[in-house]
This record gives structure tokens, sequence and C-alpha cells, in this order.
């Protein structure tokens, strides 16, 4: 490596940059193949192998499990596809999903992270700092939103329409069609289809699932209104213990960077080097901290594998204020 440490003297000035990108990035594999022989287990690596060995080999088929919203909430059909029979409790917002979890009320929460059309739920990712937890399984629902009504309403006469916000933004073209319509954003889809069915007006509707008609006794005048044919939201479900089940191939984890050039590079670097496949990248501002930002990473690596380990033992190393989410399979 010595004879590289020179290198900027060998090299025209417009040539620097790219000369530095390649050592840095030789300096990473090195590190890489050395740490191989002589770097030990960190007290998190020690816990997950624990985790590894001790959590129970099938997932469960019932359980106490938090979800936002009313009966019929998409959370509520995310948890059927996890769960055989879950004993559901239901909680206002999102932070009551993680308190009851937090709390011990239930042993997991199911929470919606991601949508294919409207994108990430902020607010969850927020709340991910705030708490401690540990993703368990994850599940991708496919999400088809209908507009509900009261029988006897006219789709002409709808002054108004409610819905969660992130189904508002999933069905924007559609809502152009309604330019007298006010939209009203509410907590949850399945929570404005029983506003609507509780309402003494008739010139309302909501976007909610076709389930959520058959509960609160609502017509559907149109279904499958959202602007994408594909529109999925991939919801996660916690835990409070750590605990990876066989199989799991995929890690989630949240971290601050030193505000040095070419710090998050090096982080990248050091995934390039063990041959890891990060699938998502996402940063959010941390609350009460001018221009800092959490960094969230989705990863894609056999939580039994040699390269996950070295992962692991790195993170320290290559990141300030790691956390740990939970090493998982996604349900598809």
């Amino acid at each position: 490596m010595k004879n590289i440490n020179n290198k900027s003297t060998f090299a025209n000035e417009d040539m620097e940059s790219y000369n530095r990108l390649l050592y840095n990035t030789i300096v990473e594999l090195e590190k890489d193949h050395e740490s191989k022989f002589t770097l030990e287990d960190t007290a998190l690596v020690k816990k997950i192998k624990a985790a590894r060995e001790e959590t129970p080999k099938v997932f469960p088929e019932t359980a106490q499990v938090a979800c936002q919203g009313v009966p019929g909430a998409y959370a509520q059909q995310a948890c059927d596809r996890l769960f055989r029979d879950p004993q559901i409790m239901y909680m206002k917002n999102f932070e009551g999903v993680f308190a009851a979890v937090d709390q011990g009320l239930c042993h997991y929460g199911v929470l919606p992270l991601e949508n294919s059309t409207a994108g990430s739920v902020n607010k969850i990712y927020d709340l991910m700092m705030k708490y401690d937890f540990y993703i368990v399984r994850s599940v991708r629902l496919r999400v088809d939103h209908s507009l509900l009504a009261k029988a006897g309403t006219d789709r002409k006469d709808i002054r108004e329409i409610f819905s969660h916000e992130q189904a508002i933004s999933q069905c924007e073209d559609y809502l152009r069609q309604f330019p007298e319509a006010k939209i009203t954003a509410c907590e949850n889809t399945a929570e404005a289809a029983r506003m609507v069915a509780d309402s003494e007006r008739n010139d309302v509707a909501a976007l909610a699932s076709g389930e959520c008609g058959q509960i609160y006794g609502l017509d559907i005048l149109e279904e499958a209104v959202q602007d994408g044919n594909r529109n999925y939201t991939r919801f996660i479900c916690i835990s409070k213990d750590m605990e990876i089940y066989p199989g799991a191939d995929k890690t989630s984890m949240m971290m601050t960077v030193t505000h040095k050039p070419g710090s998050l590079f090096n982080l990248l670097a050091r995934f390039y080097a063990l041959d890891i496949n990060l699938f998502k990248l996402e940063s959010r501002p941390i609350p009460d901290k001018d221009f800092d930002f959490m960094f969230y990473f989705d990863v894609e690596a056999n939580v039994y594998s040699d390269k996950f380990i070295r992962m692991m033992n790195h993170t320290d190393e290559l990141s300030r204020d790691f956390k740990y989410l939970g090493s998982y399979i996604e349900v598809i």
C-alpha cells in the first residue's frame, strides 16, 4: 500500500479526485481482508448470534398484535398475512403501536413502512429513532382503494372525501375528477370509512378497501381507483425482543456518519467490499438537531453468512449512533 500513498503526485490535477476515490476503495478492501483474521465479535454480534440460536424455529401463528386504526385497516390485512390467528389491539396512531410494544401490552406491532406509489411513511422513520425495538418480519401487501359511500349516494353529489394521507397521495390523479370536493385526511383509511358510515350527510365518501365497505355497510362506487396498477405497501412486524428466525436474509439499520467528505462513501464502499446488496437508503433529519441526518439502510445478506457477521462487526468503526433494527424474512 505504501507505493500509492503519494498517488496524487503522479497524477494530473484533473485526475486527482479520481485517484483519491480509487485509493479509498482499495483501503476499504484491504481493511475488510485484514479484519477476517484480526477482528473479534462485538457485543452486538454476540447478541445476534445468541438470538439466532434462541429464537424458535417457526414464526408464531397467533399472538397479541398492535395495529393502528380500526377493523378493516390495511394494517389488519397485513397482520392477517403474518399470523393465522392474531389477537389485534387497535391503536389511535402509529406511536400508539410503538408504545404498546415498548410497554409490553402487545408482543408484536404491525406498521406500514413504505408504498410503491407514495414512497416512505416518514412518521414511522421518525418514531424508529425514538423507540427501541426489532423488526422480526415484513410483508408486502397489494393495496386497492375503493370509493365508498352510503347507499343511494350519487358519485356526482360527493362534496367531501375522507382517507389517510398516504391513500390520498396514491389516488391523486383519480381525485382530480372531483374538483368541487374537499379532500380531508384522517388517521386511517378504515377510520375514514367508519366516519362516512356514522355521518348524517349523504354527500361524503371514503377511500378505503372493499373490505371496509362490507364491515361498515357502505356501497362501492368504484374499485381500484389508485393511480398505479401495482400498488403495494410494505409493512413491518416489530418486537421488543430480538428475534431472528431461520432464513432471515434482510437486515435493517440506522446510523449517522461523521461530517467529513467521503464518510458515507467509505461506508458504502465497505458494503461493496463485502459483496452485500444495499437495496434501500433513506435519510431523515434528526429532531432537535440542525442539519443532522440519520441514514436508514436495508441490506440483503443471509444472517448466517460470514459476510453478514463481518459487516456487523464493522458498524461501530464506520458510523456514529448506530442502531441495529433487526434481521428477518419478507413475505411476498
